[in-house]
């Protein structure tokens, strides 16, 4: 079923973990020339992306985008969060969150699926904090930072298996899975 829809994406990482939690093999199709319209909020993102890589392709698309919303900045960076890490880092957003007393935050996952009429929209969240250091060397992006909530270690402490059981992408990938 979703196999169907081409997955557009150009991060290497987001696939190996899509395709790990779906035990799937998903390929992934580069479109060039979308723009990423930038908005704090995600089902804003990936419908966008979706209609354009739809548009560009001419066939079923699955697109993908996640972020991590800081309750001590009533909930940014949210999906801008990639441009925080090329700008700041993982570090510079640490140092950002230094006077504030809360640590929490909450990381999100949306997946847009669109066949040129209808579009789905699946959202995984998992609650969390955010470390006082960068902890690990697995996953990528912000992983270093953020500790699920029941847990001690950063998903950049944990193995692949270990973050694929309970990430934001296996919860918005589960739902996806329910509504198609």
């Amino acid at each position: 079923m979703l196999n169907q829809f081409k997955f557009v994406t150009g991060n290497p990482n987001k696939v190996r973990e899509a395709s790990e939690i779906l035990d799937l093999i998903l390929e992934p199709v580069q479109v060039g020339g979308l723009f990423e319209v930038q908005s704090p909020d995600l089902d804003v993102v990936v419908r966008h992306k979706a209609l354009q890589a739809y548009a560009s392709l001419q066939c079923p698309v699955m697109v993908e985008d996640s972020g991590l919303l800081f309750r001590a900045w009533n909930g940014l960076p949210g999906a801008l969060v990639k441009w925080f890490e090329e700008t700041v880092g993982c570090s510079g957003m640490l140092k950002m969150v230094e006077g504030f007393s809360d640590r929490g935050a909450t990381a999100i996952c949306c997946f847009a699926v669109y066949d040129g009429q209808t579009m789905k929209i699946a959202r995984g969240e998992v609650n969390g904090t955010l470390s006082d250091s960068i902890r690990g060397k697995n996953g990528f992006g912000w992983d270093v930072i953020f500790i699920p909530e029941g847990h001690e270690q950063t998903y950049g402490e944990m193995s692949a298996s270990e973050k694929n059981g309970i990430s934001h992408r296996k919860r918005a990938l589960d739902e996806l899975k329910q509504i198609l």
